[in-house]
């Protein structure tokens, strides 16, 4: 699992293929990121995916999945 105390409020999650999964909001402890409702992408309400997702992290988080998979698969927070 990648090391997730390099991951910042506002960094954008990108999925596999490059294409926009969302921006982080926060960390639910060192396993979840939570995903900002804020961004177009995300219907208004957060989301949280977990981090064993996570490929890498530069000045972006980059996932291990696509955009679509990773859309498809997350959860929406209570």
């Amino acid at each position: 699992m990648v090391d997730t105390t390099n991951i910042k409020e506002q960094m954008e999650v990108c999925g596999s293929d490059g294409g926009h999964v969302g921006t982080v909001d926060c960390l639910k402890g060192a396993d979840r990121i939570v995903l900002t409702k804020s961004d177009p992408v995300s219907g208004g309400q957060h989301h949280i995916i977990p981090a064993d997702w996570v490929d890498k992290v530069d000045d972006k988080v980059r996932l291990k999945k696509s955009t679509r998979d990773a859309m498809a698969q997350w959860q929406a927070a209570a």
